[in-house]
């Protein structure tokens, strides 16, 4: 009876939970089908009276929303890929691979997980102008695939929960070690890998700090940057801001609806080696 009702209780405290995480979300969607002058109505209303779409037209037309788009997905698709190939590769080594000084290094790369990027903005600017690349999207890919600390843990503890047994077997038959990375390894890892991808993908969509350091020309703008210029020309009309909001997280929403069952999968099967 006891453990029923420490049961019921959990539930009850997570669907609060889940509905105080939720609060936002739903008002900023309410928000944006409002008519200009009604957000601030009291007392407040969560379905508005009138579905007002016309919020949504005039994010198109003031602003390029749909370049925007095309950029954010530009940046963090190739971010996505050279993240998931360099990780794979360092990952691969740490866990199934034995060097010298390997845990020294692994120790090293994990330490880089503390730096924040505020750390390493102004070097990473100032080696960005000295190639060239400012104002370039390759200012936010390149730095973006080459090393990401988290990515490479991630997938250097996924794979120690590989069976060696395969990649024995794939020795005997004279697969090479980038052979067998790429034919046995990757497609037995895929849960990890779609949680990586996933939420590499959310963090370069999300990221507004480096595209407003790098970036300076509209047509190079990502979509977090149009959202805030459009918070610059709209400064008290909220609902074409919630508008241009909503517009910027659909992307990321049906991302990680359609690839939600990995995450779980991918965290158990992580803790199980150390």
């Amino acid at each position: 009876m006891k453990a029923r009702l420490i049961f019921y209780l959990s539930i009850i405290v997570l669907i609060l939970g889940a509905i105080t995480m939720l609060l936002p979300f739903l008002w900023m969607v309410s928000t944006s089908f409002k008519e200009p002058g009604t957000e601030f109505a009291y007392p407040p209303e969560f379905i508005p009276r009138k579905i007002f779409t016309q919020n949504y037209l005039e994010v198109w037309q003031r602003l390029p929303f749909g370049l925007f788009i095309l950029n954010s997905f530009k940046i963090s698709l190739l971010i996505v890929f050279g993240r998931i190939l360099t990780a794979s590769l360092a990952g691969y080594a740490f866990a199934k691979i034995d060097f010298v000084g390997k845990n020294i290094l692994f120790s090293l790369v994990l330490a880089t997980m503390m730096i924040p990027f505020a750390v390493t903005m102004i070097p990473l600017y100032i080696l960005m102008r000295k190639i060239g690349w400012i104002n370039n999207h390759l200012a936010l890919i390149v730095p973006g695939s080459l090393f990401h600390a988290y990515s490479i843990f991630f997938l250097t503890q996924f794979f120690k929960t590989i069976p060696g047994d395969f990649e024995d077997a794939a020795r005997i038959d004279g697969a090479s070690t980038i052979g067998i990375l790429w034919r046995i390894v990757l497609p037995l890892s895929k849960p990890a890998v779609t949680t990586i991808s996933v939420l590499s993908f959310m963090w370069s969509w999300n990221d507004f700090l480096g595209p407003i350091i790098f970036l300076n020309s509209q047509d190079k703008y990502t979509i977090q940057i149009g959202v805030a210029l459009f918070q610059g020309i709209e400064v008290t009309n909220w609902t074409r801001l919630m508008a241009a909001s909503c517009i910027s997280v659909i992307p990321v929403l049906i991302l990680f609806f359609m690839t939600q069952r990995y995450f779980v999968r991918s965290i158990i099967m992580t803790g199980l080696k150390g």
